[in-house]
């Protein structure tokens, strides 16, 4: 299994976006992504030629579609076909997310807490959502700098909150990158972890996301471990009821060579604290000149767990990284 860099949110001139696939493409690589997901609003007319980009630029496309609606934006990725937006209204998304399912794709929410409309047209989510174990992710960081965004920070909580409440739900980051302009924020990678089985990059991608295999970070990679002695478990995994009583070890692991040269925090003081559905289980010091991060943890309670990478970038302490959760069946 390995680790491939992604942007899950892009837009290009078919529909508000001003770059062409190409330049997207080349923007992405020049940027350490080995993938890009095109999530244009409402068309997916800007996939032709997607195989002659990959070939040129050795960048993986996923096939996407953000739904642009009056009640909120969501981001379909992983169809090959079409699935029509426009008979979603404000009380029955689950089930467009049922019809995106069925075409092979996922879903998930978008700048959830975004201001919306009259500024952004239905960029706040409004949708009644009944069926939360039907959404697959939750974009909780969008944009640039996306960390210290009050909208973003509303987002992550609500994960946090869905995670409490026992629903398995991913959590990524997306630029919604319309255009290639220079930049000197910190740009957000969205690391999938590859099984590299049957099927192309592109559908290896679209099944780690479904199964939270998924870590994001403005930086270093941050990864999480579960170990005890008869058994690992790596994030988007779930721990059987009949293990849940046992001691683990939780190792939480941080390469600083990751996308190297694409970014630097030099003064971050970095943190490596260990959280859950109980709050935080232990912080320790990190640096560059170490990998991983040992934490001794009973298993009883816990529904879930996650690493978060803290850090202070530009003067402001905020959180650089985190994982997705490894689960714990309920007992």
């Amino acid at each position: 299994m390995r680790w491939m860099a992604c942007e899950l949110h892009s837009h290009t001139f078919h529909s508000d976006g001003r770059q062409s696939l190409s330049e997207l493409a080349r923007g992405a690589k020049a940027l350490g992504f080995e993938c890009v997901a095109l999530t244009d609003h409402n068309t997916m007319t800007g996939l032709l030629g997607k195989e002659d980009v990959e070939r040129e630029t050795g960048v993986a496309i996923i096939s996407g579609m953000e739904w642009t609606t009056f009640f909120g934006h969501m981001v379909t990725i992983g169809l090959t076909d079409f699935v029509d937006w426009r008979p979603a209204g404000p009380g029955d998304i689950d089930a467009g997310i049922a019809r995106v399912h069925a075409a092979g794709g996922i879903a998930g929410m978008a700048h959830p807490f975004r201001i919306g409309s009259p500024m952004c047209t239905g960029c706040f989510w409004e949708f009644e959502l009944r069926d939360w174990e039907a959404l697959d992710y939750i974009e909780v960081w969008s944009g640039t700098f996306p960390s210290i965004k009050t909208d973003n920070a509303r987002a992550f909580r609500l994960w946090t909150d869905k995670l409490n409440e026992g629903y398995r739900i991913a959590a990524t980051s997306g630029r919604d990158w319309h255009a290639q302009e220079a930049t000197d924020d910190p740009v957000s990678v969205t690391y999938l972890l590859l099984d590299e089985g049957e099927g192309s990059p592109t559908e290896q991608a679209v099944r780690a996301l479904a199964a939270g295999r998924a870590a994001v970070t403005m930086g270093p990679l941050l990864t999480l471990e579960l170990r005890s002695e008869p058994a690992r478990y790596r994030i988007g995994d779930r721990v059987p009821k009949e293990a849940r009583g046992w001691r683990y070890e939780a190792v939480a692991s941080v390469d600083f060579e990751a996308r190297n040269g694409l970014w630097a925090f030099p003064d971050a003081g970095y943190e490596v604290i260990l959280t859950s559905n109980a709050g935080p289980l232990g912080e320790l010091r990190a640096k560059p000149s170490q990998r991983d991060y040992r934490f001794d943890i009973p298993g009883g309670a816990l529904t879930w767990i996650r690493a978060e990478l803290r850090g202070t970038v530009r003067g402001a302490r905020t959180t650089i990284a985190f994982t997705n959760a490894i689960y714990a069946d309920a007992e």
